[in-house]
């Protein structure tokens, strides 16, 4: 794959560098509206979605069935977009200071419509009033929303969501090749922000079948994407993230599952 400073420079003028980093810097915006959104959606702030969100008249069987399209939706090219196969392809159409920022972009729409489109089922599986436990329960919804932003800044927050590509290509400067580090909480579990997302989407003291079905979604979908991110961290990195594979646990701290980790050819 080129990198930023092989697209020519010199036959791009300066109105197209403002463009990309003018592009990514709204593709960020979007993202941040959307996880706005989705997190109201988690904390079922109906006063606060009931000027964006559409709850149809439609039967239960039917709200179920929506709902989980909706995951799919955003879950499979949320996953798909974020392969190295895919990516190949993808930079023939999309230019590569803003492939990441266009991936950010797709991604966040995508949880927009999931959060506004969603459609609530409230049967109650549990329903926690005591003062204590609900205080608890909120606690750990706020440490799991500091842990999973904490996270993207350890590993460089703005080159995750597409800044950094695109004001390398404006200043004309040339990335630094990917190096493997792992920084304080990655020194715990080999994804601090996925460990921080599935306690986002469990910490809630009321839930109905629809939290139900996006708590599950979610952590599905997070358990799926992880095991494909590794397969491509190990094609990039090797023995090195083998043998972190080896030290580390993969989403709960001091929990070491037992694993059989094949050798870089076998992979």
């Amino acid at each position: 794959m080129p990198s930023i400073l092989e697209v020519n420079l010199s036959s791009d003028n300066t109105l197209k560098r403002i463009t990309y980093i003018i592009f990514a810097l709204i593709s960020y915006m979007i993202y941040l509206f959307a996880m706005t959104v989705f997190i109201l959606r988690l904390l079922d702030a109906t006063q606060f979605l009931k000027v964006i969100a559409i709850e149809f008249q439609i039967e239960l069987v039917w709200s179920i069935y929506l709902d989980i399209a909706l995951i799919a939706m955003f879950g499979i090219p949320h996953s798909v977009m974020a392969r190295a196969g895919f990516k190949k392809y993808f930079s023939r159409i999309i230019p590569l200071p803003i492939e990441r920022s266009f991936y950010v972009l797709i991604s966040s729409i995508t949880l927009i419509a999931l959060s506004c489109l969603w459609q609530p089922i409230n049967f109650e599986i549990w329903n926690i009033k005591t003062n204590f436990w609900m205080y608890v329960i909120h606690f750990i919804f706020l440490i799991g929303i500091l842990l999973a932003v904490v996270s993207t800044f350890l590993i460089d927050h703005f080159e995750l969501f597409g800044l950094k590509q695109a004001w390398n290509y404006l200043i004309k400067t040339e990335p630094h090749a990917a190096e493997f580090v792992t920084p304080s909480l990655y020194k715990l579990v080999r994804h601090p922000m996925m460990l921080g997302i599935i306690l986002v989407l469990w910490s809630t003291p009321v839930m109905n079948i629809g939290h139900l079905i996006l708590s599950s979604g979610l952590t599905l979908y997070i358990i799926i994407g992880t095991f494909f991110e590794e397969r491509d961290l190990v094609h990039i990195f090797g023995e090195k993230y083998l043998q972190y594979k080896r030290a580390v646990p993969i989403l709960l701290p001091f929990i070491k599952l037992k694993q059989n980790i094949k050798s870089e050819k076998e992979i």
